[in-house]
């Protein structure tokens, strides 16, 4: 059986690492040229910049006009805001790079067609019709590249104002193709021919378009598009939003539960609820939050582009400098488990973010929490030859029983955000089956008294096998409230303890949850509609959930009583994609072996593991 999961994971990793799935052949994406793409799947950290005049009244970017909550000519007053009297670009380069990104990818032209350099195809600019009067993309482009950053255009395929575009908002088009064809030729040659200018001026590293669902790829010409930017650049590469013309998916703001097919993609995420500046909007994503994002992406073999909105004068908000400022401690420190690495073990091994070096021999834990009695690993079949942790090289201790490695911790050596750690192996990665060990009742009847350390870990056993659907009481006088748990005969008090206190998690309870939703183990009760979250030690920042359909009526800690808030990100109300639900647990609510959390849902549980595409709407 090991040796057919061996060979199992070695086709999964050399079929991620070269080939596009066969169903994505047809023409969901070109099959990119991998000596192209290397300095994209090493970069992994990538910084978003919208900036436009919408900043000026902090509304929504081009949409304001098109869902007609404002209209365009009072949108287009915002030209006389957009000074940019305190544009520094080089210190915008230097806060990216400090922030370990390895590209920025700047909005060159959002779908209102006001365009950052001075075009000569006509149109609207910052240097002819803005109070900045100037090319604000040019000093952009120089300082990234003086930051040795790669450098990518975002370049919005629509123009709403331009007046041979044939769509103006949601509810008024200036004309129908069929029947205008002469003004839709001359809409292509205008954008077109903006896209000379970038090519030959600018020469990016990068393409990052927008809007294609507006047409067909027909009637965009994405295809001469894509060869007309190749012959400038044969290296340049193009993002999928070219009606697939291009080399790497790109979801936006929902971070995926299922590893995604595509062999490069790129999670675009604000760190709010906006794009483009917007001075009311407070709704921020912690720094953890944002590391531990990060960390999922990169675990799942795919990029973060993360967004910032600079003000109409130049100046990128202080919440957001934070943010970029913070992430870059934690990319510093643990440089060696992110760039260059290729994607983590299995789901199921882990629980939390894993990446793997280029060779295969030395595999990254991103712990999420610290203090547990140990950090463990399921069904890893190759000797470790040592461990370390990532940015201070401390040498920890580890030991396998059964099916598990249990690494040791010191308190003093986690980080605040995410801890990593490298565990070298004597050979490229080998692994077995995760399931783990069974527990019968009888087990736990004839242990004996147990020391702390094998108490704990006899304890998240437990919730290990009531994830994978194995319940030790199901058949037994157990109550929800703990009664009758003398009968069972326990012969460790401190398991009994637990289990009293945690009796309603094993009370006819269903398995729990897929991987990929949370960073632990999970189980469902009866009616699958109380989801149970185990927590192991002290998290570092809220719990995460990811995928979850359901609205979240009463979280409470189990055996306490403690009603809990959560804060849901990403969620947008025109998508079907569930945001991410956080949940705060204060640490003196912490159990000393393993905490419970009871997540009381709308309905039987509905979870969302589709594939994540771009949102086509606003």
């Amino acid at each position: 059986m090991i040796n057919k999961y061996r060979l199992l994971l070695l086709l999964l990793f050399i079929l991620k690492a070269t080939f596009a799935p066969a169903q994505h052949a047809r023409k969901e994406m070109n099959a990119p040229d991998s000596s192209k793409m290397q300095w994209f799947g090493a970069a992994k950290l990538g910084v978003f910049i919208h900036w436009g005049i919408y900043g000026v009244n902090g509304i929504p970017e081009s949409w304001s006009f098109f869902n007609n909550y404002i209209s365009h000519e009072d949108y287009m007053k915002q030209l006389g805001g957009f000074t940019a009297a305190k544009y520094e670009p080089e210190e915008w380069a230097r806060l990216i790079k400090g922030s370990g990104a390895r590209y920025a990818v700047i909005t060159t032209k959002h779908h209102d067609g006001v365009a950052l350099w001075d075009s000569k195809m006509g149109g609207i600019n910052t240097l002819k019709h803005t109070a900045a009067k100037r090319d604000v993309l040019t000093p952009l482009v120089e300082a990234l590249r003086e930051e040795n950053l790669k450098t990518g255009l975002y370049f919005s395929l629509p123009d709403w104002s331009y007046e041979d575009y044939d769509v103006a908002t949601r509810t008024k088009k200036r004309y129908m193709l069929a029947e205008e064809p002469r003004r839709w030729r001359k809409y292509l040659n205008y954008y077109q021919g903006q896209l000379r200018e970038l090519s030959k001026t600018y020469n990016p590293d990068l393409y990052w378009f927008d809007g294609d669902w507006e047409h067909s790829a027909r009637e965009w010409e994405s295809a001469k598009v894509r060869e007309m930017l190749l012959d400038y650049n044969r290296n340049v590469i193009i993002n999928s939003r070219l009606n697939h013309y291009g080399d790497y998916a790109t979801p936006e703001q929902g971070v995926p539960v299922v590893r995604p097919r595509d062999p490069y993609w790129e999670l675009c995420l604000t760190m709010n609820d906006s794009w483009g500046y917007s001075p009311h909007d407070h709704h921020y994503k912690s720094t953890n939050q944002i590391i531990r994002i990060f960390a999922d992406c990169i675990s799942n073999g795919g990029n973060l582009l993360l967004d910032i909105g600079p003000m109409p004068d130049g100046t990128i908000p202080e919440e957001q400098q934070i943010i970029l400022e913070g992430l870059g401690r934690w990319t510093k420190k643990h440089e060696e488990a992110i760039f260059g690495t290729v994607p983590g073990i299995p789901e199921g091994h882990f629980y939390g973010s894993t990446t793997l070096s280029q060779d295969y021999k030395t595999l990254y834990l991103f712990v999420e929490n610290q203090g547990a009695e140990s950090v463990r690993v399921n069904g890893l079949a190759s000797s470790v030859n040592s461990i370390k942790v990532v940015g201070s090289n401390v040498s920890l201790k580890h030991e396998t029983q059964d099916n598990t490695t249990y690494i040791q911790v010191p308190a003093n050596a986690y980080d605040k955000d995410v801890t990593v750690l490298a565990l070298s192996l004597n050979e490229p990665i080998n692994l077995a089956l995760p399931e783990p060990m069974k527990l019968e009742l009888a087990s736990l009847q004839n242990a004996g008294k147990l020391d702390a350390a094998q108490r704990n870990r006899t304890i998240r056993q437990i919730a290990d096998n009531l994830q994978a659907g194995n319940n030790p009481f199901q058949s037994t006088a157990l109550q929800p409230d703990g009664g009758e748990v003398e009968k069972l005969n326990l012969a460790d008090a401190g398991v009994e303890r637990w289990v009293r206190k945690h009796a309603e998690t094993m009370y006819k309870s269903s398995p729990g949850l897929p991987a990929g939703h949370y960073e632990g183990a999970t189980a469902l009760s009866e009616d699958k509609q109380t989801l149970y979250l185990f927590v192991e030690g002290k998290p570092n920042g809220p719990l995460a959930i990811k995928g979850l359909k359901n609205k979240l009526h009463r979280i409470r800690v189990v055996g306490n009583g403690t009603l809990l808030s959560h804060e849901i990100f990403n969620k947008q109300y025109w998508s079907d994609i569930p945001g991410i639900a956080y949940i705060d647990v204060p640490e003196d609510l912490l159990d000393q072996d393993l905490t419970v959390i009871a997540v009381l849902l709308d309905k039987p549980v509905e979870l969302y593991r589709e594939e994540i595409k771009p949102i086509e709407s606003n």
